[in-house]
């Protein structure tokens, strides 16, 4: 089977209706290959039943016009009004009728449409995780003359973190840092914000860690999500990532000519209900429950979209190439694509303590999906009619699996830890 996909000009118009009723079996593959379940038949009969309706109510509305204007043509007549009058009562009876039933579907319609995902670019592959792609490996992994130990083990030789008291004043899955550990991170979490603001053109953005039901709709996490969040009792809820309030700025706004692209960069903590099967990844950093994140946010033109998103995983990557770590690139296939993203690259970091690859950043293209739910746009030149912007983002980078390939790559044989070259002015030491 080919997979249909949009081409670059067309990946437009992931909300409206109009897209599912002209291609509703590329919806249905795209909604299977997803893993998502919403019914797209029943889009379409409710969307029909929608269109129904209102041409009923435009007849209906225009009937009442009529023979309200006969109404009045027979008083001045001197004839009987009140059988037309009747007439014209039930009439706004229907009408008023039809709206109503109007409302509930529009209702039902909307939660429908904001559970459909993102269609994919052309040049993702097909298949699930094991048809994802990878593009390339930068570096070499380093060779031993020991054998490499986890950062858990490290870590608590050098006393940079504590698992049990994490588990203790919380909960499985979280994790203390401590001294050395505390101060890595700090410094990891400073080098990236630097960089990302005086190197690649980033504006930087301090947001708020809690966010309504609109803000998590907009950028897709909400509604299929809700289960993965952690949520307030005032229906506030804890961010998954800085991608949500960031993205989120400029929701409900036309944005002026001349301003695009935006770049902004955000450092927060991430709280998500991490599931996995026990073992070998869930223990030390590697999946926690609350992690810190640098995040990178672009609101950039349609036609630059996949330029940008290029560019943005280079920025991404320097990151790794700051500290020589052995990193690669890897496309996901359709079936591992978040319901939002048109095309993602993951960035994956060789850790050999734990002998295994970690994800560090997925580097996203969800083009105008995320921008037509919250209702964001922009216009091209002052007489232009405002369009929809495309929206990307990626981790710049995610820690604690930084720190992990930090503290696992540049051990030594005595159990220390040498900091990178390009970290020791923000840590303030060569050696943990």
């Amino acid at each position: 089977m080919i997979w249909p996909h949009l081409d670059d000009c067309d990946v437009t118009a992931m909300l409206d209706i109009r897209v599912i009723r002209e291609n509703p079996d590329l919806v249905k593959q795209v909604v299977s290959q997803k893993h998502d379940l919403v019914d797209v038949g029943q889009i379409l009969a409710l969307d029909g039943e929608r269109r129904e309706a209102l041409h009923r109510v435009e007849a209906l509305k225009a009937e009442r016009n009529a023979k309200s204007k006969a109404v009045g043509a027979a008083i001045k007549s001197g004839g009987d009004a009140e059988a037309i009058k009747a007439e014209v009562r039930a009439i706004g009876e229907e009408t008023a009728a039809l709206e109503e039933r109007l409302r509930t579907i529009e209702s039902s319609l909307q939660d429908l449409l904001l559970r459909v995902p993102n269609l994919t670019h052309k040049s993702v592959p097909e298949g699930g995780e094991e048809n994802n792609r990878i593009e390339r490996t930068v570096g070499t992994q380093r060779e031993f003359s020991f054998t490499p130990k986890p950062h858990w083990e490290l870590g608590e030789a050098l006393d940079m973190l504590d698992l049990p008291r994490g588990t203790k004043i919380a909960g499985p899955s979280f994790v203390v840092l401590k001294g050395a550990g505390a101060r890595l991170q700090r410094a990891l979490i400073n080098f990236m914000l630097d960089l990302h603001t005086t190197e690649h053109g980033y504006t930087e953005v301090r947001p708020p860690y809690l966010v309504n039901r609109e803000t998590l709709t907009g950028t897709g996490q909400l509604p299929k999500l809700e289960e993965d969040m952690y949520r307030t009792t005032d229906d506030m809820f804890l961010i998954p990532t800085a991608e949500v309030p960031v993205t989120n700025l400029h929701r409900d706004e036309v944005i002026p000519p001349a301003t695009l692209p935006l770049y902004y960069v955000s450092y927060t903590p991430c709280f998500r209900r991490e599931a996995g099967s026990y073992g070998k990844e869930t223990r030390g950093l590697s999946r926690v429950h609350q992690f810190d994140k640098v995040e990178l946010v672009k609101i950039v033109e349609p036609q630059t979209s996949w330029d940008e998103h290029e560019k943005l995983l280079a920025d991404a990557e320097s990151v790794l190439q700051a500290f020589g770590l052995c990193y690669r690139v890897v496309t996901l296939a359709a079936g591992d694509l978040s319901f939002a993203a048109a095309k993602c690259y993951d960035l994956e970091v060789w850790a050999p303590g734990m002998q295994t690859w970690l994800e560090v950043s997925s580097c996203s293209n969800f083009v105008d999906f995320q921008s037509r739910r919250m209702n964001m746009r922009y216009k091209p030149d002052a007489q232009a009619k405002p369009e929809f912007p495309h929206t990307l983002n990626a981790s710049g980078l995610a820690l604690p699996r930084l720190v992990i390939a930090i503290m696992e790559n540049y051990q030594n044989e005595d159990g220390s830890i040498t900091i990178p070259e390009k970290l020791k002015g923000y840590f303030g030491a060569e050696k943990i």
